[in-house]
């Protein structure tokens, strides 16, 4: 196995030495949480020899993005969930948790956190995050089969075009320019895209604007603030919280205005709450009836003020401040059937109106950044909350900046700085993106057609063309997928693109492409029948292979590989006795796409999923 940094070959491909078989490669454009998920799973799974690249435009962003950079992200700014839910491993839910008590290297680290012990529970720095990430995409390469290697590369992928069963994508680089680079496969995990801030365009370059909160320019400039000053952040939610909390552990004694069209707030996490997953019945929305937004919205509320009562009746153990959580998990499976009787328009309607109170019924945030902007909210401390649409933002000649508030009182706001939030952009249509730009301009790429949010894709995580067919080899992770996860997974609020959705991603994504270009899988799973026999046969094949693709260590899953050959053994003499011819690539393929399904079980928690698996406490063993 090789890890490197360098250059790639371009249209050619690369022969491997050590038994002459061709090998494949993969591309990965971009290598934050969603590329680098997705590069530790195709090292876990590849029994054959392939290069996976990964390709990333901002070299420092490489294992962390935006939301995890180092010098974007203070020590004081937190996971907004609990360490214990953090694991880049569903199977595996304490693997951070180990990792920052027991791997990492607290060199450097604030005295806040060099002695801390982090819990299941507890907050965690979101900037030791990238460490993390890359100790994990480091060990996934040491462990690779032979003729499996990582190649870690800095370019910005421009354009892409699909030549039968490969993809021809243009690559814009520093030091070589313009090139084109061939692959059997694409994995676009593009990250979240900036929203741009219309209502503060007379204002951009302004030094009193802080556009970027998470960059090191913008810390400086939220650090350097006299403490007496006026602020205003746009934004009530996560970021809004982290830049008014990063000012009053400064010491920050003037006025805070957190502004935002709805005016919520976030929900604080219980100490010592542990994600559970609660049954609830499908709501009753009248009999595949809808009249309407206006009364789509009072039968939903009315069905869950009916739930929420339930789960605290039947579950008083639950804490009043997560019942909304639990609610909106256990209502996921029933959302897709729901949403389907929508029109398109209304949908889209009802998603922009709703989206921050679905946002804060669906997640919650830790105590350790809530708790101090909660106190500054009360008894005339200097945080303020106010409902209401920023219209526009002008200077002045004393250098302040005025925003203009609209709502039930339209008024205005002076303030000696204004920090907008990051303004995710889910319109894809309008991302700054020259890659998605060529993409939808080409029909490679098409907007979500019922949310338009994020991009079309097919059930394995393909990219669907403007005719409504996969685009060829290529997939996507992570936040593009928004509109997908909404309508065909009934997520909302972060769930859409966050951390627990790419970890099935990564899953899915790996599997499917290994199972296209790797010669031990056919074309078409077998299809196995219910006699008692096979049914055990197959759970016992698949109980295996989960073990395999979870392995961490490569003599393990050289093993486990071993006793799944002789499970596949077993389970084609079972069909011949029953009359059915199969190849052994076709029950493999059948075997893993069961696996892989197991893995992205979303009905329970990641400590349940463990178990049910039979991975607890056995997750090295091959006994």
């Amino acid at each position: 196995m090789v890890c490197f940094r360098g250059n790639i070959s371009g249209v050619g491909r690369w022969k491997g030495r050590e038994n002459k078989v061709e090998r494949r490669r993969v591309l990965i454009v971009g290598a934050g949480l969603a590329g680098t998920a997705t590069a530790v799973r195709l090292l876990q799974f590849a029994r054959e020899p392939v290069e996976i690249v990964v390709l990333e435009r901002r070299a420092e962003y490489r294992q962390a993005g935006v939301a995890y950079h180092r010098e974007s992200n203070h020590w004081q700014h937190v996971f907004n969930i609990q360490a214990g839910r953090m694991s880049a491993f569903r199977e595996d839910v304490d693997d951070f948790v180990t990792w920052a008590n027991h791997e990492a290297d607290r060199n450097g680290w604030p005295p806040e956190w060099r002695d801390f012990t982090f819990t299941e529970s507890g907050p965690a720095p979101r900037r030791i995050y990238p460490d993390y990430l890359s100790d994990r995409l480091a060990q996934a390469a040491r462990e690779a089969m032979d003729g499996v290697t990582l190649v870690e590369v800095d370019g910005e992928a421009v354009d892409l075009d699909v030549r039968g069963e490969h993809a021809d994508v243009v690559i814009r680089t520093a030091d070589t320019g313009t090139r084109t680079v061939r692959a059997d496969h694409v994995v676009l995990a593009t990250g979240l895209e900036r929203k741009y801030p219309s209502f503060a365009a007379a204002v951009m370059d302004h030094p009193a604007f802080v556009r970027h909160p998470y960059s090191a320019a913008g810390i400086e400039r939220i650090l350097g603030l006299r403490l007496d000053a006026v602020v205003a952040i746009v934004g009530t939610l996560l970021s809004a919280y982290d830049s008014a909390a990063l000012l009053l552990r400064h010491g920050h004694t003037g006025k805070i205005h957190m502004i935002s069209g709805s005016g919520l707030t976030l929900r604080t996490y219980p100490v010592d709450h542990r994600h559970r997953v609660v049954e609830l019945p499908p709501p009753r929305l009248g009999a595949g009836t809808y009249d309407g937004t206006a009364d789509f919205v009072r039968r939903v509320r009315a069905e869950w003020e009916r739930a929420c009562r339930w789960v605290r009746r039947e579950h008083p153990e639950i804490p009043a401040s997560v019942v909304s959580e639990h609610v909106a998990k256990a209502w996921e499976p029933y959302v897709p059937e729901i949403l389907s009787g929508i029109p398109s328009a209304d949908l889209r309607a009802l998603l922009d109106r709703y989206g921050s109170l679905l946002a804060i019924k669906r997640v919650g945030v830790m105590a350790y950044t809530t708790e101090l902007v909660e106190a500054a909210m009360t008894g005339g401390g200097p945080v303020t909350v106010t409902a209401g649409k920023v219209d526009g933002i002008h200077g002045t000649e004393a250098g302040t900046l005025v925003l203009s508030i609209s709502g039930a009182v339209p008024h205005d706001i002076e303030a000696d700085l204004v920090i907008s939030n990051f303004g995710r952009e889910s319109n894809y249509e309008r991302v700054a993106s020259p890659l998605w730009a060529n993409l939808l301009r080409k029909g490679v790429a098409c907007a979500h057609r019922r949310t338009g949010r994020g991009v079309e894709v097919d059930g394995c995580g393909n990219l669907v063309d403007s005719a409504g067919l996969p685009s060829g080899p290529v997939s996507v992770v992570g936040s593009p997928r928004e509109g997908d996860e909404i309508v065909k997974n009934g997520r909302t609020g972060a769930f859409t693109f966050n951390l627990a959705a790419i970890k099935n991603h990564s899953v899915e994504v790996a599997t499917s492409v290994l199972c296209r270009l790797e010669s031990c899988y056919d074309s078409a799973a077998a299809t196995l029948t219910d006699a008692p026999e096979l049914t055990e046969a197959v759970s016992y094949s698949t109980m295996i292979e989960v073990r395999r693709m979870t392995a961490r260590r490569r003599d393990h899953r050289q093993a486990l590989t071993s006793r799944l050959e002789d499970s596949l053994r077993t389970i084609q003499a079972i069909t011949t006795r029953h009359g059915t011819t199969t190849t052994d690539r076709a029950v493999r393929l059948a075997i893993t796409e069961v696996a892989a399904a197991k893995l992205k079980d979303m009905s329970v928690t990641p400590r349940d999923l463990r178990i049910l698996l039979g991975l607890e406490n056995r997750m090295e063993s091959v006994d």
